[in-house]
């Protein structure tokens, strides 16, 4: 066999397959492979970043990393921002990366680049294999290190004439360590800092927003008075009717500043001490003051269930928590508000749906008011590149065929990685896509009148809009395979979501907001 199917046959060995890929000439002994070798998945993405924000969406809802097959340095550069997304996520990948031919290097071809350097600040883990021998091994690593507690994104770069080269085989799974234990003097520092009487709260993210372990923290919390508040953009959390309720940490700094302004103590379980999103004049970094006191309980790479189950019993926490059940609200009615949008979405999401918000400020509102939903989860926008969502909606409906997705996606953002919805269709994903349409990157008005701008010039107005001409969602949805609609009423969207989720398939509605 050649290298190209010693590799595929090492990822299938290791439980990895499915292969997102915009492939290109560097790559075809690869692409050749995944029918030489029965097994793996392909799914073509139109644009690199849907292939990786699709692999992040993947790895999120299964643990288990997708290949992502990527063409030389300008490919993977194309992918390199849901890959941003992904390391702050902290989720498995792997990415194979297609090269010249070692001998071939030295001419600097036009497409040749320096792809570990491209490749470095997004990756826990970048290799260049130096031969068709060395292939197999190599893809093994990467799995493993893709793996490695809490999870990252791992590079192999692969020089052509080492997937087109002869090699001896398939390599074995390398074992991936367990996350690491806490140790029992953290656990008694956190037991006496919440047990000490002041206002305390435990900080939640990563693995610690997962059901089992909020379940935990609700206990501790019952025991020792202490508040629960989660990560703002966090990766994924289980949540909706008979799941705990978690505070989620506001967006702007001084509104998560307040939140925190309480407190004598922050104790971080899964999650980094919260810093601002971004730095302002006359505001710190640092969202809690010199007052509060801020510890780890667990860190993300560490075992963060046995943690909370271990402060638990040494908080004496109770075995249930009878939680009060939140009020679901119902359907509004009217003209279709930002505030009509969500409430609607939240009052007729279905159970079990996999919700990818990246509404930005459109978001908001549902997110407020689907905490009495039926249960569900939630995937968010960890590192601030816009253009994840319709790329982590592929992916979980590929991970999930049996749950509904909705992509709430706003206009703006949508546009980055609007290729997305040709994957969905051609792939038949069961996904429905609700765009949030205000015309307009509604955040950046916001920042521009938080930085003083109140009445912005014609320039600087118009690198914030929408319109002249307006995008039109239903035909951009057409002339990409998925049937598509537009509403401007509260009922008009009941209607048309309630429709989509009922049929399976692809489908959007521009939900064009007052």
């Amino acid at each position: 066999m050649n290298g190209a199917e010693s590799l595929v046959r090492t990822a299938l060995a290791a439980g990895v397959d499915l292969c997102l890929a915009n492939p290109g000439t560097t790559e075809m002994q690869l692409v050749a492979a995944l029918d030489s070798v029965p097994g793996m998945r392909a799914v073509l993405g139109l644009f690199e970043g849907v292939c990786t924000g699709a692999a992040d969406g993947y790895a999120r809802m299964t643990g288990r990393p997708a290949i992502t097959l990527t063409h030389l340095g300008p490919g993977f550069a194309n992918g390199i921002a849901n890959l941003h997304n992904a390391r702050r996520a902290r989720t498995p990948i792997v990415n194979w990366i297609g090269d010249h031919a070692t001998w071939h290097l030295a001419a600097d071809a036009p497409l040749t680049s320096d792809i570990a350097s491209l490749a470095s600040p997004v990756s826990t883990w970048v290799h260049t294999t130096r031969d068709a021998k060395s292939l197999a091994a190599d893809g093994a690593s990467a799995i493993a290190a893709a793996l490695a507690p809490p999870g990252g994104v791992a590079s192999l770069i692969i020089p052509q004439d080492c997937t087109w080269d002869d090699a001896p085989g398939a390599a074995k799974p390398v074992a991936v360590p367990a996350p690491a234990s806490v140790d029992d003097a953290r656990i008694a520092a956190a037991a006496d800092v919440l047990g000490g009487g002041n206002a305390t709260a435990l900080f939640l993210g990563g693995a610690a927003l997962r059901e089992d372990a909020l379940r935990i923290a609700e206990r501790i919390a019952a025991a020792t008075g202490c508040a629960l508040i989660h990560e703002t953009f966090f990766a994924r959390i289980e949540r909706g009717a008979g799941r705990p309720v978690v505070d989620r940490l506001p967006y702007f700094p001084e509104q998560g500043a307040e939140r925190l302004q309480s407190l004598c103590e922050l104790v971080c379980v899964g999650a980094r001490e919260p810093v601002a999103f971004f730095g302002y004049p006359d505001h710190p970094s640092r969202l809690a003051d010199d007052a509060t006191n801020v510890s780890t309980l667990a860190e993300p790479e560490e075992d963060i269930a046995a943690a909370l189950e271990a402060l638990a019993e040494r908080v004496n926490a109770p075995k249930q928590v009878d939680r009060p059940t939140p009020e679901r609200v119902g359907p509004a009615s009217g003209t279709l508000t930002v505030g009509a949008l969500g409430q609607t979405l939240a009052a007729i999401q279905p159970e079990g749906a996999i919700v990818v918000d990246e509404g930005a400020t459109s978001g908001l509102a549902w997110f407020a008011l689907s905490a009495a939903a039926p249960a569900h989860d939630c995937l968010s926008l960890t590192g601030g590149a816009i253009g994840q969502g319709l790329p982590t909606a592929v992916g979980a409906a590929v991970a999930c065929p049996d749950r509904k997705v909705i992509a709430f996606q706003a206009d703006g953002s949508g546009m980055y990685t609007l290729q997305s919805l040709w994957t969905m269709a051609r792939e038949s994903l069961d996904v429905t896509v609700v765009i949030a349409s205000n015309r307009a990157y509604r955040i950046l008005q916001a920042e521009l009148g938080r930085a003083g701008i109140f009445e912005p010039g014609p320039k600087a107005a118009s690198l914030t809009d929408l319109t002249h001409p307006e995008l039109d969602w239903v035909s951009l949805a057409k002339g990409m395979g998925v049937p598509g609609v537009a509403v401007d009423t509260a009922e008009g969207f009941a209607e048309a979501f309630r429709r989509a989720v009922a049929e399976p398939g692809p489908s959007l509605i521009e939900a064009v907001t007052s």
